[in-house]
């Protein structure tokens, strides 16, 4: 086997490899967003009150409290946006020392 036929054959074992790496990314990624659209599901069933379980209700707790934090991160951001005379507004970065 000449070098070029080695070469050639490594060259297909790495484009092999990497495919796989791939696939296995996205597995994981579709598996994140089911466990995602599970858990909303959950959460809402559970609002509704169409099931119950003792497990649940502190996960579920915990989804309003963060809901509501982000909520009030929202209505603050806004607030702050429509204020230009806000003294947290952040400034330009300062320089880079030379």
């Amino acid at each position: 086997m000449g070098f070029l036929d080695k070469a050639k054959a490594a060259a297909e074992q790495a484009a092999a490899k990497a495919k796989e790496g791939v696939e296995d990314v996205q597995a994981k990624r579709e598996l994140g967003q089911a466990y995602g659209d599970l858990g909303r599901t959950a959460f809402e069933l559970l609002e509704s009150g169409d099931i119950t379980h003792p497990q649940l209700a502190p996960l579920a707790e915990k989804v309003r409290t963060l809901k509501e934090r982000a909520e009030g991160d929202g209505a603050m951001a806004g607030a702050a946006a429509g204020s230009s005379s806000d003294p947290t507004e952040p400034g330009p970065p300062p320089a880079m020392p030379t």
